[in-house]
């Protein structure tokens, strides 16, 4: 894990790939609990049975679940010692490029496109974060995201 002391420390990495996160597999139970918490139980995340017949040859996760786990890996990637709060902003661009199958690795890779100040001596930044699966040449989720942090 990497450690800033401050939000301009991290601002001086614009254009540079800031940190890469730790590893995390992605279970059925997740899966799962995903699907209750929003009502999107279709077979091919929720029946492994059946999803094992379909196009994936097993369950895969929801797209919304593997973009929901980008705090998890801006969490485990880096840490900022002056910054007490940091808040999702929103997304700009998403793109699931690949599908995770149920027992699949994923980390992700963050790169600091921009950034700017904000209200109460904050900085917003723009990130590009690509999901990576563990095992494949492509990534399975390329996004960008808006975080906003303050000291």
């Amino acid at each position: 894990m990497k450690t800033f002391q401050t939000l301009s420390d991290l601002a001086a990495c614009t254009g540079q790939e800031v940190a890469v996160s730790d590893w995390i597999t992605i279970t059925q139970q997740q899966v799962d609990l995903f699907a209750e918490a929003t009502g999107d139980r279709q077979w091919i995340h929720v029946d492994p049975e059946k999803a094992r017949a379909g196009p994936f040859g097993g369950p895969v996760a929801h797209g919304f679940l593997t973009l929901s786990l980008l705090p998890r890996f801006f969490e485990s990637s880096f840490e900022i010692l002056g910054s007490r709060l940091g808040v999702n902003y929103g997304l700009n661009k998403v793109r699931f490029t690949a599908p995770v199958l149920v027992g699949s690795r994923l980390r992700a890779r963050m790169k600091l496109l921009a950034t700017e100040p904000i209200d109460n001596a904050g900085l917003q930044m723009t990130w590009q974060v690509t999901v990576e699966r563990e095992g494949a040449d492509k990534p399975v989720c390329v996004a960008e995201s808006l975080v906003r942090r303050y000291p």
